[in-house]
């Protein structure tokens, strides 16, 4: 099938081109040409206009042409309704859709300046939008941290806090302290490790990672660590449909198979046995 636009594209123009190999027609063939010539050529080319005044495939309401593209096409996928806000406030200098839309809108900007030639453009366009949709899709809501080990810190920390409530053992200096800079990194980049902290602690490190596990369910702090990626690895394999090599990333497992060791050592079943048992006892529980 083709599909025919103006030349010289920024964001819709990129966008739908993505959205229809990706979901419409992986064959399809997207023709440049100058605004005035769209429609003549869409004619003589039998091709679908789109992204220009007076035809279907257009802006609408408050709406741009990716998101007519989404609803004539009935594209359910949950990250590409996402993309669908970051797309729309980018292509109309609306940005209160979405926080990403003007980061969209630079970095669109400064493609189209680096490539002149409209193929080359697209090209490299789809790879940005792949992208946005990775994200949109596994990682939408997760904030930047260093690596995992910083946010599952963060986590940890936590876990002490709630698990210490209302007991009547005193938290120790230290602990209230690494509390104060965990706070001061959580707008920023969150870029603690523990020998970080016992820098700024002013405590050696070897008494800090001996003394950790006397207020973490006696754990050290990797293993710690560990058994939290596996607690997080449980919940979303019983409420979500992620393959495990995808949890074994959202978890910070370096590959999924060091994940089904991790995993197995742990709770003493693959993940894949646990996710049978798990949907068995939701089936049970719904009967």
């Amino acid at each position: 099938m083709k599909w025919i636009t103006r030349e010289h594209p920024k964001i819709d123009r990129i966008a739908c081109p993505w959205l229809i190999y990706r979901f419409i027609d992986d064959e399809a063939e997207i023709i440049f040409v100058p605004s005035s010539e769209v429609k003549s050529q869409a004619e003589k080319l039998q091709a679908i206009p789109f992204d220009v005044p007076g035809v279907e495939y257009t802006h609408y309401e408050d709406r741009c042409t990716f998101d007519y593209f989404v609803r004539k096409h009935a594209i359910a996928d949950p990250a590409v309704h996402i993309m669908a806000d970051i797309v729309r406030g980018a292509d109309t200098d609306r940005y209160g859709f979405s926080d990403e839309s003007a980061g969209l809108w630079a970095i669109s900007a400064g493609l189209a300046y680096n490539y002149a030639d409209d193929r080359q453009l697209l090209e490299q366009g789809r790879i940005i939008y792949d992208a946005l949709y990775s994200w949109a899709k596994y990682l939408h809501g997760e904030r930047h941290t260093a690596n995992p080990s910083e946010k599952l810190l963060l986590d940890v920390f936590n876990a002490f806090l709630k698990s210490r409530s209302g007991k009547a053992k005193k938290m120790p200096a230290w602990a209230k302290k690494m509390k104060e800079i965990i706070q001061d990194q959580i707008d920023t980049t969150l870029t603690l490790s523990l020998k970080e902290i016992s820098r700024e602690l002013e405590i050696n490190p070897a008494y800090l990672s001996r003394e950790f596990s006397k207020y973490f369910d006696h754990l050290n702090f990797g293993e710690y660590i560990r058994k939290l990626r596996i607690d997080k690895a449980r919940q979303l394999i019983m409420a979500t449909e992620y393959s495990f090599s995808e949890i074994s990333y959202l978890t910070g497992f370096s590959d999924q198979s060091h994940f089904t060791r991790t995993f197995r050592s742990h709770t003493g079943e693959t993940p894949s046995a646990f996710r049978k048992r798990a949907w068995k006892s939701k089936i049970s529980s719904k009967r």
